[in-house]
């Protein structure tokens, strides 16, 4: 479908209000969810008890969600639903890849409806969060009442090589020092170069190289250099946690079948989803947005003309604000 053009802020003093984060709040609940005799769930709710419930889904796999995720929402409206993925974030044991695949991650999703009595949910994810948000609604349509995707990532096998090998064209300085890593004949093999050493046992071998894979990603995430960005995915539980699951789920083709969030889309097609992209999103490149909107015509597609990738970009932030406001009137009890 043809892209949305960007919404004139100024129109409504509501919408102007909502460009810019709710309050920071607090959870009314925390738990630890155990998974298997591997793995704990970390899961908190905020919000409103009785709201519209939102399920938050971080992006990496494996950076985890964070204080700031909660503020996309209206804690008047929403009962807002954050857990940390297997392997990511405050679950345990922090990337830990043995039972760690997408089908897995989609039933600990349903294990966790099921735990906090909720019927049907609105699913919010970007980047690998849209990824398992597809995943998740394809499996389990009857539970999602809206869609809300930003910085799509259909992990195709093109997308992977692009963000290998073809940032390197826009961001060489943060591709040489990604590379500097790695001695000149792996240069043609970066993914299982950085697999072998950030899953070796000796924590300076494989903390050295996620905080050099994740400081990679967090350099090129944004339309403008954001420090404050690159310096939380050089943090220890960031960059473990991302490299370790990115890595992981790369080298396995993220679990699924080629192409199956694409050739599945009919299953979620009468879903109401909004599809946020930003034009110059280097991780997520806007093509994979464009085609999954091809594919699911139904979709709201919105881009936003002056963002990278990142959720945390004014125009992103904004745009996900409003889609939130917006789905008030269709969620309202």
């Amino acid at each position: 479908m043809t892209p949305t053009t960007p919404p004139n802020y100024a129109d409504s003093l509501t919408q102007a209000l909502r460009s810019d984060f709710f309050p920071p709040i607090e959870p009314f609940e925390t738990g630890i969810l155990p998974l298997d005799d591997i793995h704990t769930m970390y899961f908190e709710q905020s919000g409103n008890p009785k709201g519209v419930p939102v399920l938050f889904l971080h992006g990496g796999p494996g950076s985890g969600a964070s204080a700031a995720h909660r503020q996309f929402f209206d804690p008047a409206f929403y009962r807002i639903v954050i857990f940390d993925q297997r392997g990511a974030g405050r679950s345990t044991p922090l990337g830990e890849t043995r039972n760690n695949t997408t089908p897995l991650l989609v039933e600990d999703i349903e294990r966790l409806r099921t735990k906090l009595g909720i019927a049907r949910w609105v699913v919010f994810g970007g980047s690998w969060g849209s990824t398992l948000a597809l995943a998740y609604a394809e499996h389990h349509p009857h539970a999602v009442m809206a869609l809300v995707l930003r910085g799509i990532f259909l992990c195709r096998q093109s997308e992977v090589d692009w963000f290998l090998y073809g940032m390197r064209n826009v961001f060489p300085e943060a591709w040489h020092a990604l590379v500097s890593h790695l001695p000149a004949d792996e240069h043609k093999d970066i993914l299982h170069a950085y697999h072998r050493r950030i899953h070796d046992p000796d924590p300076k071998v494989h903390l050295t190289a996620a905080r050099a894979w994740s400081i990679y990603e967090g350099s090129c995430s944004t339309l403008l250099p954001n420090p404050g960005v690159v310096a939380n995915f050089g943090s220890d539980r960031v960059s473990l946690g991302l490299a370790r699951m990115e890595t992981h789920y790369f080298v396995h083709d993220i679990f699924l079948p080629p192409n199956f969030l694409l050739d599945n889309i009919d299953r979620v097609r009468h879903i109401p989803t909004t599809i946020v992209q930003g034009r110059y999103d280097m991780v997520c490149p806007i093509v994979s947005a464009g085609d999954l909107a091809r594919a699911f015509p139904e979709a709201d597609y919105q881009i936003v003309p002056d963002a990278g990738h990142s959720a945390f970009e004014p125009g992103i932030r904004a745009r996900l604000i409003e889609t939130m406001e917006r789905l008030k009137a269709r969620l309202g009890r």
